[in-house]
């Protein structure tokens, strides 16, 4: 009888613990995916800020000798990327970022260029943020005891947005 209650009493600790550690994986999971959600609005709101800066340069920048075709080409880039669904931002971006590579900084006026690589750093830094919640998250919803529990609940998959960076200027923080 004495075994036989203490063999019930280590598998209950056992399952009392084993519950501890699945309510704490839950628990850091949904804290991963926090830590998704506000890397991504960080995110958001960097590219929408470099978005604004193009097209201020395309806005008829005084004292700034631009080709008129590429300031064109260079306000409907920023204003596709911010209507942009998310599905499509990438290659929004994208496009934006080549454009605004093609820019001659020298051309703007000091101000305005220290702006411009200003947002653009970032958007690196806030880059590789979001993309490093998103690998932490996606690793632990990929462990067996995550996927057979379904710790996750109803929460998305996070994705990660791969985006080409920019030039940035040497000696300068990424």
């Amino acid at each position: 009888m004495n075994t036989l209650l203490v063999v019930l009493a280590l598998v209950a600790a056992l399952v009392v613990l084993g519950g501890l550690w699945l309510v704490a994986t839950a628990n850091r999971l949904d804290r991963l995916h926090v830590r998704t959600d506000a890397g991504w609005a960080a995110l958001d709101a960097a590219l929408a800020r470099r978005a604004v800066v193009a097209r201020t340069i395309a806005g008829g920048v005084s004292g700034a000798s631009l080709d008129g075709a590429l300031v064109e080409r260079l306000r409907v880039a920023a204003e596709r990327a911010e209507a942009a669904p998310r599905a499509e931002r990438e290659l929004a971006e994208n496009e934006l970022t080549r454009l605004l590579a093609e820019v001659d900084r020298s051309a703007l006026p000091p101000v305005l260029a220290a702006e411009l690589t200003d947002a653009e750093h970032r958007v690196v830094i806030a880059r590789r943020v979001h993309n490093d919640a998103v690998r932490d998250t996606l690793e632990l919803r990929g462990r067996r005891h995550v996927r057979y529990f379904k710790l996750a609940g109803t929460a998305g998959r996070p994705e990660y947005f791969e985006i080409a960076e920019p030039e940035l200027t040497p000696g300068s923080p990424p």
